[in-house]
């Protein structure tokens, strides 16, 4: 429902008064019980009347707080100021000045810990609902625009991008505007990275991804798929013998973890990242898909990230008559978005709190057919600041299984710092890379996102490559005015 707000009938008309309503438009979504069947688009975005409603609310605070939560740095009240005026192309150049993926970022973004968390609004009330809004303006473009982006003029300097997920695409975007001829190298047969391989359909419809890297290709970047740095070509020879000056390796974390408990061998057990690319890339739950995934009755997905959620809601809507998270913290560790755990409860996941598997038990034709589990306690707190969970003497038991999905995390794929001699990583596989540059040990190679994180947000990636861009056109810039070849 809209809120209602009077507009100022005085000679400001143009400037409309603030909607003081303490709570944000709801966002129209799929009934639960209509698209737990369905691949389609959970949330269906805000009506232009909801926008600029909704935009009413922002007070256009003049030191903004809300753009010191935002890694790409966009000027929030300005954009949302363009809706309030109507003008959605105008806050849509807004967000582009500064975001490669306004469409993208308006959807998956974790904008209620960044943004929106120090939004003044939600002192006294909820906060703008900046996340909305800004999908709302880049739905806007994609849908009534035809204008392409003017393609900057080429300053002479190569640029190799390694991977075409969050990171990589921004480092490429910022680049290309800046001049630079940018060739980005994917693994896979299909741009996005983790946009297209790990976040669903009814999260993040591929067309929007495939909308916003055109929308680069159009600015000159090119992009090269089937291409896996590291055993195809190397760094050194795309530099040595490609001519690329400098190099960005954005090539996220698709390494998966396992629990190392007895079991995880089975037949019907998946890592995340495996389930969700044939789903999600490979459209497994298409009866002619080529690389189908077991339909399971009782799915058990183990972790309680984003991944946990979107690995859950698939397997529901593959068939799944029950299908339950198994986390080993309660539900105020959980560390996925409080809207994915919302959306995840209305489509019957069902939750075990305090559980943590030992076990994974096998048929006489080896599948899984069962999970030995025990209850656990929450203990004092541990290196990342949450309450260690302890397992309860005595509280052992069996959860009946078809299928098992392990959501606990992953690592950078090792192929690249194997075939990359003096490149600096971490224990954990993470490449070593300034925070705020992205430089590596390695002079004119450049990392960020996953690859040196681990698994994090679309958004923070996207700041790493937005950082490593202006770090790169420093290094170019410095090292043609010292003549160096």
């Amino acid at each position: 429902m809209v809120n209602k707000t009077k507009t100022s009938t005085s000679s400001n008309a143009s400037r409309p008064k603030p909607n003081m309503a303490n709570k944000k438009n709801e966002m129209p979504t799929q009934d639960p019980k209509v698209r737990s069947g369905n691949f389609s688009e959970v949330a269906l975005g805000y009506t232009k009347e909801q926008a600029m409603d909704e935009a009413r609310r922002c007070l256009n605070c003049k030191n903004k707080p809300c753009v010191g939560g935002c890694p790409v740095q966009i000027d929030i009240p300005a954009f949302i100021r363009e809706i309030v005026n109507g003008d959605f192309e105008k806050a849509y150049e807004i967000l582009a000045d500064s975001s490669t993926l306004p469409a993208v970022c308006g959807r998956v973004c974790p904008q209620e810990t960044q943004c929106e968390q120090r939004c003044v609004r939600g002192k006294k009330g909820e906060p703008v609902a900046i996340g909305r809004l800004e999908r709302f303006a880049a739905d806007w473009h994609n849908d009534h625009s035809t204008a392409t982006p003017k393609k900057p003029v080429s300053n002479g300097h190569k640029v190799a991008v390694i991977g075409s997920g969050p990171s990589g695409l921004t480092c490429a975007g910022e680049l290309a505007k800046m001049g630079y001829d940018v060739t980005v190298f994917e693994a896979l047969h299909l741009t996005g990275g983790v946009l297209s391989y790990g976040i669903p359909e009814f999260r993040l419809p591929k067309a929007i991804v495939q909308k916003e890297v055109h929308t680069l290709t159009e600015l000159g970047v090119h992009i090269k798929t089937d291409m896996v740095i590291g055993k195809i070509l190397t760094i050194e020879e795309l530099r040595k013998e490609y001519g690329f000056e400098a190099v960005y390796i954005g090539s996220g974390a698709g390494l998966p973890r396992f629990m190392n408990i007895p079991g995880e061998n089975l037949k019907g057990v998946y890592s995340a990242n495996e389930f969700l690319t044939r789903v999600n890339l490979m459209k497994a739950y298409r009866e002619d898909s080529s690389t189908p995934v077991l339909r399971a009755n009782k799915v058990a997905v183990v972790g309680g990230g984003n991944v946990a959620m979107d690995a859950a809601r698939c397997a529901k809507r593959l068939g799944a008559k029950e299908v339950s998270i198994v986390y080993r913290r309660s539900a105020k560790e959980l560390p996925a978005r409080a809207e994915e755990v919302e959306h995840a409860k209305e489509e019957g996941i069902v939750f075990h709190f305090l559980t943590n598997p030992t076990e994974l038990l096998s048929d006489e034709k080896g599948f899984v057919n069962g999970m030995k589990c025990v209850e656990m306690d929450l203990g004092e707190p541990d290196a990342s600041g949450r309450r260690r969970p302890v397992p309860r003497e005595g509280s052992d038991f069996r959860m009946d299984v078809d299928c098992v999905i392990i959501a606990i995390g992953t690592s950078p794929n090792p192929l690249i710092k194997s075939t990359t001699e003096g490149l600096k990583t971490q224990k954990w596989g993470g490449i070593v890379a300034d925070e705020e540059s992205g430089s590596t040990s390695l002079a004119g190679v450049y990392a960020g996102g996953d690859a040196v994180t681990g698994s994090a947000t679309v958004i923070l990636a996207m700041g790493a490559g937005k950082k490593a861009a202006k770090a790169i056109d420093e290094y170019l810039t410095e090292k043609e005015g010292s003549g160096k070849d």
